[in-house]
């Protein structure tokens, strides 16, 4: 029986994985999961789109019952973590409780940008992460009159598209989803939240929230005024590293970790939105936000941590889900030097093919799941589809996968 203790600090998507995983590759030592919110660990995609909507509830937001974790043997303990004693090898929590670690995992995650603006504190402007938040966001709409959503990313496109209501976007890039998708996507979404009755103004920043003790205006970067009495700030997220940077450890657009997502403390990992890792189909050190990698990630660790460490090199894929147009995106986008566009886009039904050096880097497939899956299993193999082979399949993703498996 091992009687090493892992210590997870972070309740969300990757430090429960961390937590079951262990216990799935048969490590008998002892399991903590500290987490800062009440309850068991849930999961977040789900609160910009059918919990914000009302039609899914708490029960389908958990990861798993509370009994699941007295099964397994996972010690649930509900606080924050205030240091990182290296030296020591424990963890001091802000009530002064004191854990001791023999490997360390690092899963805290990202917090919300804020907005750095005058009357960003004013009542009525708030921001969406936990459930706390899409609870606040849920009362709020039902009293609000005009709402206008600062940031045309994924989080503030999906609470647009699941308000029940039009609502008006804001966005400094001169096209929606400009850090994750091609402009391709980016047009397509622009018509559908168009049609969805959605007013969006691309290309133009945010000076000012107005307002006496709540808010009433937006100011923007060309003088315009829009009337508002409820605000979403969803203007991207920043990792959560001030506890790997006060203990010592290399920080750098999130914890610097190397391929097996170690830190420079043999002791100690970092895993998910806080990670900094090498990643292979970027090419660069990369920090990924998905439940893809946090989950691919922690298992890696566990394994680690198993006696099995193998380089993490998953494929990364995201996924959103806009009212009836679900886009799925397999690899890393990068800077793409050749696009094909390929199905019936009038339709809704497309992907996006993006070449770099006439090898294929990235799918974008909306409601074409066929198409991601075949991406997701080619990706997974050596080498990545040339565009010379896929354009001799007329860009069929399905054929091009029954030749090379036929071959």
């Amino acid at each position: 029986m091992s009687t090493e203790t892992v210590l997870v600090v972070g309740g969300g998507q990757s430090g429960f994985q961390a937590a079951a995983s262990l216990r799935d590759k048969g490590f008998a030592g002892r399991v903590v999961l500290v987490g800062d919110e009440p309850g068991v660990p849930y999961q977040r995609p789900p609160l910009s789109k059918a919990y914000l909507a009302g039609s899914a509830g708490v029960e389908q937001l958990v990861l798993r019952p509370e009994d699941y974790f007295a099964e397994k043997d996972i010690e649930l303990v509900r606080g924050r973590v205030a240091a990182i004693d290296r030296d020591a090898a424990k963890v001091r929590l802000e009530d002064g409780t004191e854990l001791g670690y023999d490997h360390l995992v690092l899963a805290t995650g990202a917090r919300n940008r804020a907005l750095p603006v005058p009357g960003a504190d004013l009542e009525g402007v708030l921001t969406l992460r936990t459930r706390a938040d899409a609870d606040r966001l849920r009362a709020s709409l039902d009293a609000a009159g005009d709402v206008v959503v600062i940031g045309g990313g994924f989080i503030g496109l999906e609470f647009a598209a699941h308000a029940g209501r039009p609502v008006t976007v804001v966005e400094a890039q001169d096209r929606l989803l400009a850090r994750v998708a091609s402009p391709e996507i980016s047009e397509f979404f622009a018509e559908h939240h168009r049609a969805a009755g959605h007013t969006l103004l691309l290309g133009v920043g945010v000076t000012a929230l107005h307002g006496s003790g709540r808010v009433e205006s937006v100011e923007l970067s060309d003088g315009r005024r829009l009337p508002a009495d409820l605000v979403v700030v969803a203007v991207g997220v920043l990792p959560e590293t001030a506890l790997a940077e006060a203990a010592g450890l290399e920080v750098r657009n999130g914890v610097v970790v190397d391929e097996h997502l170690r830190t420079a403390d043999p002791k100690i990992f970092a895993i998910g939105d806080c990670a900094c890792f090498p990643c292979v189909q970027a090419g660069a050190a990369t920090r990924l936000e998905s439940v893809q990698n946090a989950v691919d990630q922690a298992r890696s660790v566990a394994e680690a941590i198993a006696g099995e460490p193998a380089r993490y090199d998953s494929l990364p894929w995201f996924w959103t889900d806009q009212t009836g147009a679900k886009l799925q995106i397999a690899g890393i986008l990068g800077a793409a030097d050749r696009t094909v566009v390929t199905g019936d886009r009038s339709a809704g039904k497309f992907s996006v093919l993006s070449f770099r050096d006439d090898v294929l880097i990235a799918v974008e497939s909306v409601n074409r799941a066929p198409d991601h899956i075949a991406a997701r299993r080619l990706f997974a193999a050596e080498p990545h589809p040339a565009y010379a082979d896929l354009e001799a399949s007329s860009f069929d993703l399905k054929a091009h996968l029954k030749s090379r498996t036929a071959a």
